[in-house]
């Protein structure tokens, strides 16, 4: 009878499968702040909050308006986030791009196959 195995060694395997997963060609990288800010969006979108490019400008822990503004056009030019139209059109609001719900498929694979033991 095998043991389970320990919830380290399974946060292990996800780390190992996510970096293989990385390492294939598809969006380009993203930096610290970068992954920050997509987590921050992700994390808000999630809880149904949709955010502006201002108002997600003006979370001082992202940093400074200048920086996150900055980010977030390299994130689009790296094809993780686009701006859309909202009812003002002073207002952009900011979203995933199919290519990032993707990464996040993929991501959500790997964790899958890190939890379910290994055949033997």
């Amino acid at each position: 009878m095998s043991k389970s195995p320990r919830p380290a060694d399974i946060y292990f395997r996800f780390l190992r499968l996510s970096q293989a997963m990385r390492d294939l060609p598809s969006l380009a990288p993203l930096d610290a702040l970068e992954e920050r800010i997509l987590s921050f969006i992700v994390t808000r979108q999630e809880a149904g909050h949709t955010l502006g490019v201002r108002e997600l400008m003006s979370f001082e822990e992202l940093g400074s308006p200048a920086t996150v503004h900055g980010r977030l056009t390299s994130m689009r030019k790296k094809g993780w986030l686009l701006l859309a139209d909202t009812d003002d059109a002073r207002r952009k609001s900011v979203e995933l791009t199919q290519a990032a719900l993707a990464h996040f498929d993929r991501l959500s694979r790997c964790l899958t196959e890190a939890v379910t033991p290994p055949s033997r």
